[in-house]
């Protein structure tokens, strides 16, 4: 089993380390500490951690201990609800969901809504495809303005001013 971890292309790292430094121990029983952890690029206490758990709890032993710290207070259903309201609803008058208006729809914190929308990649401000405008006015508008640049009125001067610079058109609800 071992061996078979240390193959094992989708062995994590640490864990197929530390299943060699096991087979080490075992197949050159005449190796030190210092040496086996040469090998495998950790020091003899490190070494001497890892064959110690293997002993007392077997292949179980390698993995990894659960860590110190607060227990997760964000459920899994919590991170289901932000990331289904991201996706499949409009923020309530407005064109995009802010992590301020998630967190009061979710009832969780903005800096929770934000680290949600980076651990999934989520960036609902920012749109994937060409929005088109509901302007029932949108198509005598853009007529007069083409038809600014095409014939120009004479001696005139055609002048565009873009009131919201750097500002993506976005879908209005």
């Amino acid at each position: 089993m071992l061996e078979a971890l240390v193959r094992r292309r989708q062995t994590p790292r640490g864990l197929a380390t530390r299943a060699r430094i096991i087979l080490l121990s075992a197949d050159h029983p005449e190796l030190t500490l210092t040496e086996i952890g040469a090998k495998v690029g950790l020091c003899d206490d490190t070494v001497s951690v890892w064959r110690r758990r293997f002993l007392q709890h077997g292949v179980q032993g390698l993995g990894d201990a659960p860590k110190s710290g607060a227990p997760r207070s964000i459920l899994d259903q919590d991170v289901e609800q932000v990331v289904r309201l991201t996706l499949d609803t409009l923020a309530k008058d407005a064109t995009h969901w802010t992590t301020r208006s998630m967190a009061r729809a979710s009832g969780m914190t903005q800096s929770a809504v934000y680290r949600i929308w980076q651990a999934f990649g989520l960036r609902p401000h920012l749109t994937s495809s060409f929005q088109l405008s509901k302007d029932p006015l949108l198509s005598e508008k853009v007529r007069d303005i083409v038809g600014l640049y095409l014939a120009p009125p004479d001696r005139a001067l055609v002048l565009c001013v873009d009131e919201k610079p750097q500002i993506q058109a976005l879908e209005r609800g």
